[in-house]
C-alpha cells in the first residue's frame, strides 16, 4: 500500500490549492509557545503571586475554590493588568521573542512554519485554519514573499474577500493574542459566532483536508463544525503523534480520513513539502507529448482536407494554455515576488508553453497563407490577459511571458523558412491591452524588457551581470524547439539575431514619431561582437540603392517599413537612428 506521505505529496501536486490545513498547538510546540490553556494557567499563578497565594500543584482548582467559578481569559487578564497597555505588554511576553528567546531559537518560526510557508508560496496550499494565537505562520508567510489574509474575528469573516480571489487566507478561529477576545476556556470554546461558522462551513465542505498538531480534545465548536459537513469532495489526512484521543479517533472515522504517523510537525512539513516540491521539478510535460502533437500537425498540414484538424488541434492547445495562465494558477496578489519564487514561475510557464511553442514552429515554418488564420488567433488568445484589476507590477507583467515566448519561437521560425511574410503578419498583429486605448501591433508593446523590467531580471541567480538576460535565456531555452529545423548552432543563433534585431526595428518604426528619443528592445546580438561593431548593423547596408542582405530586402518586400511599396526611405531612416542607439549602448557596455 502505497505510503501516505507519498499518496497525500501526489494529491498536492496534483491538486494544487485544494487542500486546506487545520493546524493546532502542535505546530507552534517547538517554538517554546504556550497553549492557550497554559496560558490561562500561568495568568492564574501571576494572580496568585500577586495575591502572595500558593496555587501549586493544581491552579485551576485553587482559582474554583478562591472565586467560585470557572477561570476566564478575559477577567484573568484585567485582574492583572488594569491598562490595556499592561496588557498588551503582558501578552507580548508570551509570544513575542526577547534577545534570550532569539538567541535560543525560541518564538521564532519554526520549521513547519517555514515548510508551509514555502508550500504557500509556491500555490500547493491557500487556506489555513488555526487553532493558534501566536503570529508565527503570519511571519513565516511574509519572509517567503506572501501577504496573507488573516481573518481572526467574526467581523473579519463577514467582510473578507472570498477564498478564491486570495491567494492565501489565515483563519484564526481562537483569536488572535493581542485581542482580549480570544477564545480560551472550555465554555468559550463551546461555540462560535455564526460568521465564524459560516466560513468554517464552506471550507470544510469545498476544500480537502490536512490535520497537525490539533488534539480536538478542547475545541467543541471546531468539533461541531467537522462533524456538519457530510460531504468529502477531497481527501482529509489526520497526523497522529501518539495514540488519537476519543475526540480526534472520533473525527478520523467520520472524515474517512487517512491517519499518517508523524514524529512532530516539523519532520511530518518538512518531508512533505520536499515531496511536492520533487514532484514539481518533474512537472515537465513529457517530451514525447510535444513530439508527438508536432508529428499530428505535420501530418496534417500536408494536406488542405485536414485544416479543420489543424485548427482544431491547435485551439485546444491553447486554451488548454490559456486556463492554466490565468484561471489562478498564477495568482497575481498575495504572493511578493522573491528570486526563487520569480524562478520557479518562470520554469512553470516554460513547462506549460512548451508543446503550444514547439506547434508554432511547426506551423509557421511549414505551413501556408492558408493557416495563418489559424496561428494568429491562437496567438492573440494567449496574448491578450484577462482585464483584472490590481496585483503586484512584476506578476503582471509577466502574464505575457508565454505570448512572449511564442512570438520568439514564431519570428525564429519564419526567418528560418525565410518566410517573411509571415514574420510581417506576425509583428503587425493587432492585440488589444490594458495600457492603451485600442488594438497595437504586437511588435510595439511585446518585448522582454516590457515583460520583465532589468533590475528584476537581474535578481535572478546566474542573471545578476548580464546585459540581456532575459534575451540569453530565450536563445537557450528555444534551442531544444529548432533542432529539426537549424541543426546548425550557427545558423540558429544567426536567425535568432535576426529576429531580434528585426524586432526592434519593427518597434521603432511604429513609435519613433510618438517619442522624443529613438528606442528599441536591444537583444543578445547587441554584446555577441561588443568589442567591435555589431556584426548584424555591418552586415545590414544599402549598396548602390540595392538593401543587403538579401533575408532583409526580403523583409521589406514582404511588408516590412511599407517595403511593398519598393519604398527604402522609411526603413533607412529607422534603421540610422536605431543603430545610433545601439552603438551608443555599447559603448557604455564597454
Amino acid at each position: 500500500m502505497l505510503d501516505p506521505i507519498l499518496s497525500l505529496a501526489l494529491s498536492m501536486h496534483s491538486n494544487r490549492g485544494v487542500y486546506a490545513l487545520l493546524l493546532g498547538s502542535g505546530l507552534s510546540r517547538s517554538a517554546g509557545i504556550l497553549t492557550g490553556w497554559e496560558i490561562v494557567l500561568d495568568l492564574i499563578r501571576k494572580l496568585a503571586q500577586i495575591q502572595a497565594e500558593k496555587c501549586e500543584p493544581d491552579p485551576e482548582t485553587w482559582f474554583r475554590k478562591k472565586y467560585r467559578r470557572e477561570p476566564d481569559y478575559s477577567e484573568l487578564l484585567d485582574e492583572i493588568a488594569q491598562s490595556s497597555a499592561e496588557r498588551s505588554q503582558l501578552l507580548r511576553g508570551y509570544f513575542e521573542p526577547n534577545q534570550d528567546d532569539r538567541d535560543q531559537q525560541r518564538k521564532l518560526p519554526t520549521l513547519a512554519h517555514k515548510a508551509v510557508a514555502e508550500l504557500v508560496s509556491r500555490g500547493y496550499i491557500r487556506v489555513i485554519v488555526t487553532t493558534n494565537f501566536d503570529r508565527l505562520l503570519e511571519r513565516a508567510l511574509v519572509d517567503a514573499g506572501v501577504e496573507p489574509t488573516v481573518i481572526s474575528t467574526p467581523d473579519a469573516a463577514e467582510g473578507a474577500i472570498p477564498l478564491a480571489h486570495s491567494s492565501c487566507t489565515v483563519m484564526k478561529v481562537h483569536g488572535d493574542y493581542l485581542d482580549s477576545r480570544i477564545k480560551n476556556t472550555r465554555k468559550e470554546l463551546e461555540h462560535y459566532d455564526l460568521r465564524i461558522d459560516s466560513l468554517l462551513d464552506r471550507i470544510f465542505d469545498e476544500f480537502g483536508l490536512i490535520v497537525c498538531g490539533w488534539s480536538s480534545e478542547w475545541d467543541a465548536a471546531l468539533r461541531t463544525a467537522l462533524q456538519r459537513c457530510k460531504s468529502h469532495r477531497f481527501s482529509t489526512y489526520w497526523t497522529i503523534r501518539d495514540t488519537p484521543t476519543d475526540e480526534a479517533a472520533s473525527l478520523i472515522s467520520l472524515r474517512r480520513a487517512r491517519a499518517i504517523s508523524i514524529r512532530d510537525a516539523d519532520a511530518f512539513f518538512v518531508d512533505l513539502a520536499d515531496k511536492v516540491l520533487a514532484l514539481g521539478e518533474l512537472e515537465t510535460e513529457h517530451p514525447l507529448s510535444a513530439r508527438i502533437a508536432v508529428a499530428q500537425l505535420k501530418r496534417y498540414l500536408a494536406s488542405s482536407q485536414f485544416n479543420i484538424r489543424i485548427d482544431d488541434l491547435m485551439v485546444h492547445e491553447t486554451e488548454r494554455v490559456y486556463g492554466t495562465l490565468f484561471g489562478g494558477g498564477f495568482p497575481l496578489e498575495g504572493v511578493l515576488p522573491t528570486p526563487g519564487g520569480l524562478a520557479d514561475r518562470l520554469r512553470r510557464y516554460d513547462n506549460l508553453i512548451t508543446t503550444l511553442r514547439d506547434l508554432m514552429v511547426c506551423i509557421t515554418y511549414w505551413g501556408q497563407k492558408e493557416h495563418e488564420p489559424t496561428w494568429k488567433k491562437c496567438f492573440r488568445r494567449v496574448a491578450t490577459p484577462p482585464d483584472v484589476p490590481g496585483g503586484d507590477v512584476l506578476w503582471r507583467g509577466l502574464r505575457l511571458y508565454a505570448a512572449l515566448t511564442l512570438l520568439y519561437a514564431a519570428g525564429i521560425s519564419s526567418i528560418a523558412a525565410e518566410k517573411y511574410g509571415t514574420l510581417a503578419a506576425l509583428l503587425s498583429i493587432p492585440v488589444r491591452q490594458d495600457s492603451y486605448k485600442e488594438e497595437v501591433q504586437v511588435a510595439r508593446f511585446l518585448y522582454p524588457h516590457a515583460v520583465m523590467d532589468l533590475p528584476d531580471q537581474r535578481t535572478l541567480p546566474g542573471w545578476e551581470n548580464k546585459w540581456t538576460p532575459l534575451s540569453d535565456h530565450f536563445c537557450k531555452a528555444l534551442r531544444d524547439a529548432f533542432h529539426t529545423y537549424l541543426p546548425d548552432d550557427l545558423d540558429y543563433q544567426e536567425c535568432f539575431d535576426w529576429f531580434e534585431y528585426l524586432l526592434a526595428l519593427v518597434h521603432c518604426d511604429l513609435t519613433m514619431g510618438s517619442n522624443d528619443r529613438t528606442w528599441g528592445p536591444i537583444g543578445s546580438f547587441g554584446w555577441r561582437n561588443r568589442h567591435s561593431a555589431a556584426w548584424i548593423v555591418t552586415k545590414v547596408q544599402i549598396k548602390e540603392g540595392e538593401i543587403v542582405p538579401l533575408r532583409l530586402r526580403l523583409a521589406l518586400e514582404a511588408g516590412l517599413f511599407e517595403g511593398q511599396r519598393g519604398q527604402t526611405a522609411r526603413y533607412v531612416a529607422v534603421k540610422s537612428a536605431f543603430d545610433e542607439f545601439l552603438g551608443s549602448v555599447i559603448s557604455r557596455w564597454g
